[in-house]
């Protein structure tokens, strides 16, 4: 097996469309896939970034210890007749609203890259529906090592770099790379009612200057997050037995 091969399948690009996305010809990735070609360490590092693995995954041609939101499925969540929700329901178009419009607000904060932005995507939606027992986005998130991933949202991103409305950017935090998205549109707010925008500002204005890894390091504090298997999806219902570390359903009015 090679493991460039099976992500780029994995997550449905093309071979041209990510040879262009590791800036390299399509007969160079043909190589690497085919092993003609020892990956060079440049192109690793790309192609550990859109997979979200490591780079030493790509160079020794193995699938990582720690299931990455792209590279294993989503484990399904036993139904359970006391569970309101098993697996949510995507909401494509609301995610793709709130996401701009979290980037409008907070994307060219320094502090605020790809990793922030799963973390507050997922207080976002754990908060709201222990809050009020309703979705707001509605999105699937996996555990991972750093925390909950949503998982689509690699898919959705892209489609949204594709369709104009953002972009991504590259940077350096603290001598590391970071992954960082820009808007080149305003948010379309009228899928959202008021108590979701309330909501919304309210986590966003509580997260935005927090580091990746002081968010990494709460939301492992989270029950949902504790209760899921490694490379599980985090089940909703959890959020009713979060300790009062992470709990906001005081907050909600009677």
């Amino acid at each position: 097996m090679n493991i460039i091969k099976f992500l780029r399948e994995k997550i449905g690009y093309s071979q041209e469309e990510l040879a262009k996305q590791i800036q390299v010809s399509r007969q160079t990735l043909i190589n690497y896939e085919s092993g003609r070609t020892k990956c060079s360490a440049e192109s690793a590092k790309h192609l550990a970034r859109i997979f979200d693995v490591s780079v030493d995954a790509i160079l020794n041609n193995q699938l990582p210890t720690e299931p990455s939101y792209e590279v294993l499925p989503a484990k399904p969540v036993p139904a359970v007749a006391s569970l309101r929700i098993s697996i949510p329901q995507e909401n494509i178009t609301k995610f793709k609203e709130v996401f701009l419009y979290i980037i409008n607000k907070i994307g060219s904060k320094y502090n605020v890259g790809q990793t922030v932005l799963y973390k507050i995507l997922y207080f976002i939606d754990f908060d709201y529906y222990e809050k009020y027992e309703e979705q707001l986005i509605g999105a699937r998130y996996i555990k991972n090592t750093y925390g909950p991933t949503p998982v689509d949202f690699a898919k959705i991103v892209r489609k949204m770099q594709n369709d104009g409305d953002c972009v991504e950017v590259k940077s350096k935090y603290f001598e590391r790379e970071q992954t960082k998205y820009l808007p080149r549109r305003e948010a379309d707010i009228s899928h959202l009612s008021g108590k979701e925008l309330e909501h919304i500002n309210l986590t966003i204005k509580k997260y935005e200057d927090w580091s990746a890894k002081e968010l990494s390091a709460y939301s492992h504090k989270d029950v949902p997050w504790l209760a899921a298997e490694d490379g599980g999806i985090i089940d909703y219902e959890a959020v009713f037995y979060r300790t009062p570390e992470t709990s906001v359903r005081e907050s909600t009015n009677a």
